[in-house]
């Protein structure tokens, strides 16, 4: 009899039931509200790396780089840090300006990989006055909880490469150049 009491009252008794339920709906309320945060800073990663490119493409269009008189690759991956350093790391990004001969030939520019997963860059060696160039950053993005990496990551640990790219015709910036041209 005894035990059958204790059921009973175990039954009516229902003390500590709102503890349970938040145990049982709170982790999956927290990997939901960490997805979505890692989620969100994957894309505004993806943002910052697209503007910082944009910027240090444009210094390739406006012949600063080319005639910067330092190391040109230098001076566009400091412009990608300048644009980019508070939210990624400057020493990860891998860059790729080569010149091509019009925009129809972008196709056979498309970015290639080595087997474990790296750019096989073709250089820096952006074009002269009105030339068409390809401006391409790589950047592999880490990220941070392994459960989105189980479904985001294409890389090695737990990692994502994020590529943006620019195709521009440079400007005629040297005027002497220009003049012979003509």
């Amino acid at each position: 009899m005894r035990f059958s009491h204790f059921l009973r009252l175990w039954k009516r008794d229902e003390k500590g039931s709102t503890a349970i339920e938040f145990s049982m709906l709170s982790m999956p309320f927290i990997l939901i509200l960490v997805g979505t945060m890692e989620i969100g800073l994957m894309f505004a990663s993806n943002s910052v790396l697209d503007g910082a490119t944009n910027t240090a493409a444009r210094m390739v269009r406006t012949g600063q780089v080319q005639q910067s008189g330092g190391d040109p690759r230098q001076v566009f991956i400091d412009k990608l840090c300048e644009k980019s350093s508070f939210l990624l790391d400057c020493s990860r990004f891998q860059v790729e300006v080569v010149e091509m001969d019009s925009f129809a030939d972008f196709s056979s520019y498309a970015a290639s990989f080595d087997g474990d997963g790296n750019p096989d860059s073709r250089g820096f060696t952006p074009g002269g006055v009105n030339s068409v160039n390809l401006v391409r950053v790589f950047y592999r993005y880490n990220l941070a909880t392994p459960l989105i990496g189980q479904f985001l990551a294409t890389g090695p640990n737990n990692s994502r490469m994020m590529i943006s790219t620019v195709v521009l015709e440079t400007e005629p910036y040297d005027l002497s150049q220009v003049a012979e041209d003509l």
